[in-house]
């Protein structure tokens, strides 16, 4: 199979575009299409997960951490509530008061304080005057939500640990995935049915799961309050979602799922005033499903601790992985400036499919080991050459050998 160069990277296994569309195009990765293809230009537009999804126009001292270099840091844990160096507004920039309240003079202090970056439009900015503190500085943005910078330490071993839980939860998938399938094949709009059409739009959809209070707030959405009105049935029964989501983005993803599909047709076309999407018959009466009950379902499925969000990291690190493996036949004879460039594309990939920017989606959403196995030269290209021919489609088994050889690769690095 021919994959590409690493300037035309082919997404053999995902051939699903989430993301932000500007113009009637398909903005399309098809088996054997290079990123950005129309989808014209191909005979066959096929989603490579079978029945996937289509591209689509339209405290206290105590917790030992690890800096990035290896070199041990002892943090001491940092209440926002209690002492703080605090900032002031003083003319075009700001001044900083100390913990004894007069004004901070001490060059060191500023310099860490200046490092931080603390964006200038936060109000009630209160920062940590320990160097080693956990957490560095709060601050209340313009939407009136308090927000956390914390020390690159802490965040290290907070990311080791939320991907080391990643890996489980890429391990529980297959039988949770099973479970999903036995409850879609239940009949009638029952609570498991649609709660386990969640699941499998959260599988193959990326979605954020979204929440009733950010909807009313912000007037965005995610999985748990898209309204009807955002929802459309497609020529070729393909049923189309286009609403407003996260941070202003127009988000448009046609799903192809029969089992999805029977759903939402079916969720549509229900006499009832109320617009959320996705809502379950019981007890003689209507009930709107709610994220919380999405996350119960899915700790139930999947184990506890995990959630709608573990769905949209674990994808994007086997997204990445597959990118990374189109990148090149050999990525240890790359020059150094050459793997910058191709992780720097793959990562934009991900971030394309995920409605992150790449920054974002590089530090949350892809576990760092794929990035590193990549640097040394080690990728699953050599599955994926296995697997694919131009003529065969990928269904769920091919899916989970690719996840599986994703497992594989993580535990390789470590």
């Amino acid at each position: 199979m021919n994959f590409g160069n690493s300037s035309n990277c082919v997404h053999w296994l995902y051939a699903v575009v989430i993301g932000t569309c500007t113009s009637t195009d398909f903005v399309a990765v098809l088996i054997g299409a290079p990123l950005g293809s129309s989808v014209s230009s191909f005979a066959r537009p096929i989603p490579l997960v079978a029945g996937g999804i289509r591209p689509c126009a339209p405290g206290a001292n105590g917790v030992w951490s690890r800096r990035t270099e290896g070199v041990a840091v002892r943090l001491r844990r940092w209440d926002p509530t209690g002492p703080a160096i605090l900032r002031r507004r003083r003319g075009r920039g700001f001044g900083y008061v100390g913990v004894d309240g007069e004004p901070l003079a001490d060059d060191e202090t500023l310099a860490r304080i200046r490092a931080l970056v603390i964006p200038p439009a936060w109000k009630d900015v209160r920062i940590c005057p320990w160097p080693n503190g956990h957490l560095q500085a709060v601050g209340t943005d313009d939407a009136g939500r308090r927000q956390y910078l914390y020390h690159e330490s802490w965040r290290v071993r907070r990311d080791r640990e939320k991907f080391a839980r990643i890996r489980e939860f890429g391990e529980a998938l297959p039988k949770a995935r099973v479970r999903i399938a036995d409850d879609l094949a239940t009949r009638g709009l029952n609570r498991r049915r649609v709660l386990a059409t969640a699941a499998r739009l959260l599988d193959i959809g990326f979605f954020r799961i979204g929440s009733e209070a950010y909807a009313q707030e912000n007037g965005s959405h995610g999985l748990a309050t898209v309204l009807r009105s955002h929802v459309s049935i497609a020529r070729g029964g393909n049923v189309v979602f286009e609403y407003p989501a996260k941070s202003g983005q127009e988000r448009v993803q046609a799903v192809a799922d029969e089992d999805v599909v029977a759903v939402v047709r079916a969720l549509m076309r229900r006499r009832e005033p109320d617009q959320t999407l996705l809502a379950y018959y019981e007890g003689g009466a209507w009930h709107d499903v709610r994220s919380p009950e999405i996350n119960d379902y899915l700790h139930e499925i999947c184990g506890d601790g995990n959630s709608a969000k573990d769905f949209r990291t674990w994808h994007g690190t086997v997204l990445a992985a597959v990118a990374l493996a189109t990148a090149s036949d050999d990525p240890a004879a790359l020059s150094r400036t050459a793997r910058r460039r191709a992780e720097a594309r793959a990562i934009k990939e991900v971030a394309e499919y995920l409605g992150n920017t790449p920054a974002v989606c590089r530090s949350a959403y892809v576990d760092p080991a794929v990035i590193q196995a990549f640097e040394q030269g080690v990728t699953i290209r050599p599955l994926l050459e296995r697997l694919g021919t131009d003529d065969v489609l990928v269904g769920e088994e091919d899916r989970e050998r690719v996840e599986r050889a994703v497992l594989d690769l993580l535990d390789e690095v470590g």
